[in-house]
């Protein structure tokens, strides 16, 4: 996946001008592949999967979710006391793998459509959250740290157009 994400990345890049609107695209991929990836999770596994609670949403996420499409699993940790908010942090993430961001790039948040599958796969079974990356390996931090912080449960309304 990694190679196909530069190639995708680099497409982008020659598309837009500003950074963050190549950020938003690769959220915006993200989200629909994590709206996909619900689906696919619960016909290939044969486990009933009911998230009652943001919680442990994150938690099937984290550990059955990235681990089946990944190959990783991501530790949560910094849980907010109202289990509202979390942080999935990578210690190693296989999407930058021999990755180097270029120079005039340095607003580009390259594994951002980490956080649209996040938000995505959230959002298809009713939690809707604002998911941001606060530390990036490729800018140097120690590890890939995604915030994921609940706005609202929500019902069976369809979901956004996004």
């Amino acid at each position: 996946m990694g190679l196909a994400l530069c190639g995708q990345v680099a497409q982008l890049l020659e598309d837009y001008e500003d950074d963050e609107d190549v950020n938003q695209q690769l959220d915006r991929m993200g989200f629909n592949i994590g709206v996909r990836i619900v689906d696919d999770f619960f016909s290939h596994t044969n486990q009933d999967y009911r998230c009652a609670s943001f919680q442990e949403a994150c938690n099937v996420i984290a550990k059955d979710g990235f681990r089946r499409y990944l190959g990783v699993v991501p530790n949560l940790a910094k849980w907010s006391p109202e289990r509202t908010e979390c942080y999935f942090i990578l210690e190693d993430n296989p999407l930058v793998t021999f990755t180097e961001v270029p120079e005039n790039h340095r607003g580009l948040l390259f594994s951002n459509i980490l956080a649209g599958v996040i938000r995505g796969a959230l959002e298809t079974i009713s939690f809707r959250s604002e998911v941001k990356f606060t530390q990036d390996a490729l800018r140097g931090d120690p590890t890939t740290e995604i915030r994921v912080r609940l706005i609202e449960e929500t019902s069976d309304e369809p979901l956004p157009e996004d």
